[in-house]
């Protein structure tokens, strides 16, 4: 996972995931594993999907051709609510874009340490799919004795 700026403004962690990486073979397989992600921990709430893909192209918006479909996550971290303005960055969402052969899962950095570690380990955890499902590592090695 990589962390970059957005716009040189909005920090974002992003993960290029091939498809070969995991056992996810759209983005709805995607998002099931991070919606157990956020089932279970108990300080956090599921929102709901919101299809960009969808939606964009339902406004004729502009679509990069290599995306194939694009949703994001919706979710909250509520752990406290120490002031208004905390409502600006909340609530939280994990956007999927399935490029064919790969799957580019990001998340814009929240202003919460333990946040942010709970979003990194849902989208890593997609990459040990295929250790759990065929006993394999990602180079193809059994890791099973």
């Amino acid at each position: 996972m990589k962390q970059t700026l957005l716009q040189e403004k909005y920090p974002v962690f992003v993960a290029e995931i091939g498809k070969d990486e995991t056992t996810c073979r759209n983005v709805d397989d995607v998002v099931a594993v991070l919606r157990e992600g956020i089932a279970g921990n108990e300080k956090v709430q599921f929102i709901g999907m919101f299809d960009h893909y969808a939606h964009t192209r339902a406004i004729g918006g502009e679509i990069n051709p290599d995306i194939r479909a694009a949703v994001d996550v919706i979710f909250c971290f509520g752990f406290a609510l120490p002031n208004p303005q905390v409502l600006a960055v909340r609530p939280r969402a994990i956007g999927v874009a399935d490029m064919g052969d790969r799957f580019v899962v990001s998340f814009l950095e929240a202003p919460m340490r333990s946040a942010n570690e709970s979003m990194e380990t849902w989208v890593n955890g997609l990459r040990d799919r295929v250790r759990e499902t065929t006993g394999l590592d990602q180079g193809g090695l059994s890791i099973r004795g």
